[in-house]
């Protein structure tokens, strides 16, 4: 936890988040046994991770799925078994590249 000489150096800032966000936040500082305020420092210090995102409406996520899944039964490559093995891929590579 912050000392009373941390408390000093801190800004006070006023959000505003939906009420599922109160809820989760509520929950996980009940579960953390540290306050609210501290969730979210925490969550600002967390390094960035470029290219790691979570899907904001699972809904959404689900029907993207679908679809996926329904372009995918449409194209023909997808749905034939394949009539070659990684080994003899490297096989014909080795062979072309080591003349």
């Amino acid at each position: 936890m912050y000392s009373v000489m941390d408390m000093t150096r801190k800004i006070r800032k006023q959000i505003y988040i939906d009420r599922e966000q109160e809820d989760l936040l509520k929950r996980r500082a009940e579960a953390l046994g540290i306050s609210e305020a501290e969730i979210i420092r925490r969550k600002l210090n967390e390094p960035e991770r470029p290219g790691v995102s979570r899907p904001r409406n699972p809904e959404a996520w689900q029907e993207e799925l679908a679809f996926i899944k329904q372009r995918a039964k449409k194209l023909p490559a997808l749905n034939k078994q394949r009539t070659w093995t990684r080994e003899a891929l490297y096989e014909d590579r080795l062979g072309r590249f080591s003349r």
